[in-house]
């Protein structure tokens, strides 16, 4: 109770604090720079500018981005994501997405593209799973990194100066590895066997990027999946024992919190191995819970989309968010889930609150 007293105090000062260290906490570490790489829970417009799917998506157009941005951006949310606070709380620009031919990278890129995996779109195809969306997964982006360094670096000592006040975050990656073989009908053994692949190509990501001269390196898990409506939809059942205490797909999250163990483990080993950058674990899963937790305290809905249509759970997998005929409710702020699978902007911004809360000590920022 005392910490999430003492959360709830910080998400207050955190939003509504004029006091510049208070209003960005995340100023005292000095980053100069962001690098996000990523999928659609970071996406700040990289997917919407590929071509020709990503500008026929529904996140090219309105209703996404109405609450801040009255236009669509290609954030997969009514307005902003976590990055965009994170970069809020560093006193920094919002990061422009690296697709975006006029943006500014002067204080950052983000290379994120919602629907992207961690494994090559070819090694997910080889084990029979498909992805419908993009080919842009964790190697891609980690060469557009490359090419984006080579073009503002004279040679590699000029990078390590240029990124040592940079914050680099690797992900969250690899969230839809696991969704879409789920719903191309694999076998939760078969999902567990993806585990250590998918870790393996996240680690490889984070070596890849103090390659680069990262220096401080945030490195998400996985929401607790069984949570959302989409899956709360996919695989609702009236069997009781299938949920946990906050009405979620004990199951799934299970899978959630195993894929998260053993990134943890793989974070832990690789910071005994690296001496020269600080390697944190970006803990999205317990910060989701502390949302649920706090969602309830102030009776905001914590099951339904706010941007969908259909059943229990205002969601239906042929007519998502975007498509004719599927309403918004009057009120995102007071719901967590925008369309089903991400959250609001009201949803990210609590659960950035608590993300800044809890690694702030870690990245070793002075006063």
């Amino acid at each position: 109770m005392a910490r999430k007293l003492a959360l709830a105090i910080f998400l207050f000062l955190f939003s509504y604090s004029s006091l510049p260290v208070i209003a960005h906490p995340l100023k005292i570490c000095k980053f100069d720079r962001i690098y996000q790489l990523g999928d659609s829970i970071s996406d700040t417009g990289n997917l919407i500018r590929e071509y020709p799917i990503g500008a026929n998506t529904a996140f090219a157009k309105l209703p996404y981005g109405e609450t801040f941005f009255k236009n669509a951006t290609g954030r997969c949310s009514n307005g902003f994501l976590m990055i965009d606070y994170i970069a809020m709380a560093a006193g920094l620009p919002l990061l422009p997405p690296y697709k975006k031919a006029t943006a500014d990278l002067e204080h950052g890129a983000n290379f994120a593209v919602a629907g992207s995996t961690a494994l090559p779109t070819q090694v997910l195809a080889n084990q029979r799973v498909l992805n419908p969306v993009t080919n842009s997964s964790l190697d891609v982006q980690l060469d557009w990194m490359a090419s984006h360094f080579d073009s503002i670096c004279v040679d590699h000592r000029d990078c390590v100066e240029k990124l040592h006040n940079a914050l680099f975050m690797v992900g969250e990656i690899g969230g839809n590895d696991y969704n879409y073989a789920i719903f191309q009908g694999k076998s939760m053994d078969e999902l567990r066997s993806m585990v250590p692949h998918v870790v393996d190509v996240i680690v490889e990501g984070v070596k890849k990027v103090i390659s680069f001269g990262a220096t401080r390196v945030v490195v998400p898990g996985n929401f607790p999946i069984g949570c959302l409506p989409i899956y709360q939809t996919a695989f609702q059942t009236n069997i009781s024992a299938a949920y946990d205490e906050n009405q979620c797909l004990k199951q799934l999250n299970d899978f959630a919190r195993y894929h998260n163990e053993q990134l943890q483990q793989a974070i832990h080993k690789l910071q005994q191995e690296i001496s020269n950058a600080i390697i944190i674990y970006g803990d999205y899963y317990n910060a989701y819970e502390f949302l649920l937790d706090l969602a309830r305290f102030y009776g905001f809905d914590t099951e339904r989309a706010c941007c969908g249509i259909g059943g229990k759970y205002n969601f239906d997998l042929t007519r998502m968010c975007g498509a004719a005929g599927v309403g918004v409710c009057s009120d995102p702020h007071r719901y967590m889930s925008w369309d089903g699978v991400h959250l609001t902007q009201e949803g990210y911004k609590i659960m950035s609150a608590w993300l800044i809360h809890n690694i702030f000590h870690k990245l070793h920022c002075h006063f």
